[in-house]
Order: structure tokens, then sequence, then C-alpha cells
């Protein structure tokens, strides 16, 4: 009994690739690879200047964090006004409460820095 038939006739519609081809094909490849490579073992270090404030590298550290939060929060703010836009057009409450949920959500998220120094005073 035999589950995976093999193609005993196989039929080769395609013209054979000169050497030339498949020779530049694998530099490209080679180069594509190494650079690929490259890029994912580069490290960037961030270096205070000698005798540089800690408090400096502290507060650059959270700003960059929350940059990175804010972007987030942007990303489901767009996103709620999308669901909010599709809820709409296809009148579903559900999904529209889906949606103003994740608008506040952005919301809240995009502004998280500036709502903690509000609490924090």
């Amino acid at each position: 009994m035999n589950i995976f038939k093999k193609n005993e006739k196989k039929n080769e519609n395609r013209l054979p690739t000169p050497d030339k081809v498949k020779k530049g094909y694998r530099y490209y490849c080679s180069l594509v690879a190494a650079v690929a490579l490259m890029g994912c073992c580069t490290m960037t270090a961030f270096a205070a200047p000698a005798g540089g404030d800690p408090l400096t590298v502290i507060n650059n550290l959270s700003d960059f964090i929350f940059g990175l939060i804010r972007a987030v929060g942007l990303i489901l703010l767009g996103w709620g006004i999308v669901q909010v836009g599709l809820s709409l057009q296809s009148h579903d409450p559900s999904q529209r409460s889906n949606g103003f949920l994740t608008l506040a959500g952005g919301v809240i998220i995009t502004f998280a820095k500036e709502i903690l120094t509000l609490i924090t005073g």
C-alpha cells in the first residue's frame, strides 16, 4: 500500500538556467545574507560624557521608553478610530463598544506620561 504516490512522469517545460545567471544569483543571495547578518549583529551604544550626571542618563532612558509607549498608544488610537468607523458602517453595537474602548485606551496610553506627572505632582 503506497500512501504517497510519486509522480513517475515529470514534465519539465522550463528552459535550463545559464551558469552565469546561477552564479549571479548565488552572489546576490550571499550579499543579502551578509547584509542581513551585519544588520542583526550591530549594537548601538549610548555613552555618557565623562563626568556626566547619572540622572541625565536615567531621564533620557525614561524619555525613550515613554516615546515608545506613546507610539503604541497612537497605534491603538488609530485602530480604535478604524473600528468605530467600521461599526458605524455595519451597524454592529458590540464592535462599536470595542472601538470606543480601544479609542479610550489609546488616548490613555498616548498621554500616560502627562497623566503620571499630574498624579505625582
